[in-house]
């Protein structure tokens, strides 16, 4: 009995060492399981999962100019506009260290037809960041089924913000904004 509680007392130090170890890695967490509804072509699928991936090396980088070349000039997100999360971001990078992303996609399709073609990515994530003053490994945005917009823009898909780009916010009681992506 007392071995079986050093064992699991063990894999629970572990998990906790794995969950705060810093990532090394510069791959995008990004996640399709069986379950994922897949509207999409495999290429126009690999293009979009590209987008994250350099989102996640820019912002591993700290690269504020790489990051914001993957948003849309014509971004809007409850109000937001591209300076508005230029500035955002430049905070982040500015308290935030070892900033990673994890992205798990439940529904990726395109809508529309040519210039009015729109990706939707419904994501469930987060973004972590170590605090550079207090150390602690904390989540800096969070989301739950949210919607990932994008527009190919000169051969690249770029990031939109929110359905309708109305330019007031329109958040139910509860919800939180989520701009980052």
């Amino acid at each position: 009995m007392k071995m079986l509680q050093v064992k699991a007392v063990s894999v629970l130090c572990l998990v906790a060492a794995l969950l705060n170890w810093p990532s090394t890695s510069v791959v995008a967490k990004t996640q399709i399981t069986s379950s994922t509804i897949q509207e999409v072509d495999a290429q126009t699928l690999q293009e979009l999962l590209s987008t994250f991936e350099q989102a996640e090396l820019a912002m591993q980088a700290r690269d504020l100019e790489g990051i914001m070349g993957l948003y849309s000039e014509e971004y809007l997100y409850h109000g937001l506009k591209k300076a508005d999360i230029r500035k955002v971001w430049s905070q982040l990078f500015e308290h935030y260290k070892e900033l990673e992303s994890f992205h798990t996609f439940s529904v990726i399709r395109t809508v529309g037809i040519g210039t009015k073609l729109t990706a939707e990515m419904t994501c469930t994530g987060v973004v972590w960041g170590t605090a550079k003053d207090t150390k602690l490994r904390t989540p800096v945005d969070s989301w739950y089924e949210e919607v990932h917009y994008l527009k190919k823009e000169n051969g690249r898909w770029k990031i939109t913000g929110n359905l309708g780009g109305a330019s007031e916010p329109l958040l139910s009681f509860g919800i939180a904004p989520h701009p980052l992506f």
